[in-house]
């Protein structure tokens, strides 16, 4: 009995994703006139059909695991690490956690979508497309934030010592209900624009236009003014004295790291913002939009190794988590009495504050702790 309605079932979800797919098709061929070609076979949610099954499944799978891996190393790095457990670091945490949706949720949807062998339906397009949006607007507005929390810590010491946690927290709340509200708009109130799950590649509406200019135009020039602002004010500075103090110069050093994020986000992101707007006034094949959508998107797997090579606090970091993970040896040892007792072997230096002894005073250098 249990079989058979396991079997009812199964035939019964297989028979709702059938037809949500067929709607999906029927829906296609009438944004697009009845006629298909060949830039058909590119879809917004399992790539192009002109790959193979598996190798599509492999690129999927290797951008989500190691994507998703890699943002929650930057996440941790933050905390494990004392030169980044600083509290204006949190928002580097919210820009690696919009990455971890995307890693984590977006990609992995996908995947699935690709394992059940069916056509991608119009609610897991919207599921995914949705969230990206959120994402890139999250985004964008922290970037900006991160701006001006590094202009304010290097260049205006007196008013970055009143930021709290709170004012912190307020601003990463403030920035995601933003974010929603600009997408719940775009997404389920206006319906306006393109709609790349439909295949309704028209043009962009004037709502579209003042949203996009404050959202993400205003936020993209007010990152540009901070930072080239902060860099002229930090060569000044260095013209006048011989050194910058320890801690200036390492926050100076996160500084241009995040530079360096931000023009990477610009290289992922720019085409396709372009090839957007360019299709408001002469049409591009959706072949084209689709790929560098999907390049797009691929920003959320190499963020976080940016941070890796260009900041030695974060390469610290990285460091010890991964001999935490990975490095720890369990192994049993016979006491005199005869019994047997599990000793779990944890690199010393990333274990417990007793790791500054020096290595001699333990055995092979290792700090055991007994269980």
């Amino acid at each position: 009995m249990n079989m058979t309605a396991i079997h009812i079932g199964a035939s019964t979800v297989a028979s709702m994703i059938s037809l949500e797919s067929a709607n999906l098709s029927l829906t296609l061929s009438k944004a697009t006139g009845g006629v298909t070609d060949g830039d058909l076979d590119v879809s917004p949610v399992t790539l192009s059909s002109a790959w193979s099954r598996v190798a599509r499944l492999l690129l999927l799978v290797s951008l989500a695991v190691c994507g998703s891996v890699g943002n929650v190393f930057m996440i941790s790095a933050v905390v494990v690490e004392d030169q980044l457990n600083k509290r204006g670091n949190a928002f580097l945490v919210n820009v690696a956690l919009a990455d971890l949706l995307v890693t984590g949720l977006v990609i992995p949807v996908s995947v699935i979508v690709i394992l059940a062998g069916h056509a991608e339906s119009l609610s897991t397009c919207r599921f995914e497309w949705t969230l990206e949006a959120l994402c890139f607007l999250v985004t964008v507005l922290t970037l900006a934030t991160i701006a001006a929390e590094n202009y304010a810590r290097l260049c205006l010491p007196e008013r970055y010592a009143s930021l709290t946690a709170c004012h912190v927290t307020t601003t990463i709340i403030a920035v995601w209900m933003i974010a929603v509200i600009a997408v719940v708009l775009q997404s389920f109130v206006l319906d306006v624009g393109p709609d790349f799950c439909r295949r309704r590649l028209s043009g962009i509406a004037m709502e579209q236009a003042v949203g996009a200019s404050v959202l993400v135009g205003l936020p993209a020039l007010a990152t540009i003014f901070l930072y080239v602002k902060l860099v002229i004010r930090v060569r000044r500075a260095t013209r006048s004295s011989y050194k910058l103090p320890a801690a200036t110069s390492s926050d100076y050093e996160l500084t241009k790291t995040n530079m360096c994020s931000c023009l990477m986000f610009v290289v992922f992101w720019l085409p396709f913002g372009l090839a957007v707007c360019v299709n408001s006034f002469r049409p591009i094949s959706s072949r084209v939009l689709y790929n560098l959508a999907w390049f797009a998107l691929t920003k959320s797997c190499f963020n976080y190794i940016l941070y890796g090579v260009a900041d030695r606090h974060f390469r610290n970091a990285y460091v010890k988590l991964f001999h935490y993970c990975c490095c720890k040896t369990v192994s049993f040892s016979r006491r005199p009495r005869g019994d047997v007792r599990l000793r779990v072997h944890i690199i010393h230096s990333y274990a417990s504050p007793a790791s500054c002894r020096q290595a001699g005073d333990r055995p092979n250098g290792r700090e055991i702790h007994e269980l």
